[in-house]
């Protein structure tokens, strides 16, 4: 009964919502397999490695990462793999290339209760984090990806 209950909730909502996501839901399930590859080999197209995005943020794109945050957030309550915090940040980072918008990637680790190390990743773009907020002040980070996807940044790499 509940999956009718979902079901009839998605019907429910308008396209552009519907859209994306299922994009959300896409962009999980491919960065969940590029979890499974070495790590080294997904490195470089996570962007920059070591460099930040600005923090400051076109006024018009703060709608669409709201959105987007919700619908990756949403969706990885119900995909069938894992959808942790790496999984997340690399579909949302995804998510906001596709629409030109920069974004950094972090790395964290930290110590658990019982002494152990643990991981964590989040995405920021501008002054808005998109993934991984809720924990991240307790993470030293460890490395940074920076994806400029910005028009400008791209016609000025162009022109080099």
């Amino acid at each position: 009964m509940n999956i009718i209950k979902k079901a009839r909730n998605f019907l429910g909502l308008n396209y552009k919502t519907k859209l994306l996501l299922i994009e959300a839901f896409l962009h999980l399930g491919r960065a969940r397999y590029l979890k499974s590859i070495p790590f080294s080999k997904v490195a470089p197209s996570l962007g920059e490695q070591m460099k930040e995005t600005s923090y400051t943020s076109n006024s018009s794109d703060k709608e669409v990462l709201a959105s987007i945050s919700r619908a990756i957030h949403i969706m990885s309550r119900y995909t069938f793999w894992e959808s942790q915090c790496l999984v997340k940040a690399m579909a949302g980072m995804k998510m906001l290339e596709k629409r030109n918008i920069d974004s950094t990637l972090y790395l964290g680790t930290a110590k658990d209760d019982n002494g152990e190390l643990i991981a964590h990743a989040w995405l920021r773009s501008g002054p808005f984090y998109i993934t991984g907020a809720e924990v991240m002040d307790r993470f030293t980070i460890v490395s940074k990806f920076a994806k400029e996807n910005s028009i400008e940044k791209l016609e000025e790499q162009e022109s080099r």
